[in-house]
């Protein structure tokens, strides 16, 4: 996907973030966000973040499954650090913490380009064989 040889996951278009990095156990997702995904107190929603941490922390996960693996997200606790604004570029790394036969886990950090910690995540997926 980085090299564009194969598409983005339709997720990404819809919510408007990118992969920018990638290593086994490591991915780095990069967005910014618009009015569009404003909530009723003017900021972005919990969602668009929650999402965003969603996909470093699976794909973090995905990144160091064999082949014929796949996952699901069972669990995401998402803590929200400091409100987040349209139109500020910021960048979400995710990182595999254990993966085992059955489960993985992982984190994330949403972060600012100047270092601003906006939200973290944890996350445990179930690991499975593709049918």
């Amino acid at each position: 996907m980085l090299d564009g040889r194969l598409p983005a996951a339709p997720i990404a278009e819809t919510v408007g973030f990118r992969l920018t990095d990638l290593a086994e156990g490591r991915v780095v997702f990069e967005g910014e966000p618009t009015l569009a995904v404003y909530n009723p107190i003017g900021s972005v929603h919990g969602g668009w973040i929650a999402t965003l941490l969603d996909s470093a922390c699976g794909c973090a996960v995905h990144s160091a499954l064999r082949p014929g693996q796949a996952y699901t997200t069972l669990e995401l606790k998402t803590v929200f650090h400091k409100a987040l604004k349209a139109g500020t570029p910021v960048r979400a790394e995710g990182r595999l913490i254990q993966a085992g036969r059955r489960a993985a886990f992982s984190e994330a950090d949403l972060r600012g380009l100047d270092g601003t910690l906006y939200a973290t995540a944890t996350s445990t997926c179930l690991v499975m064989e593709r049918s």
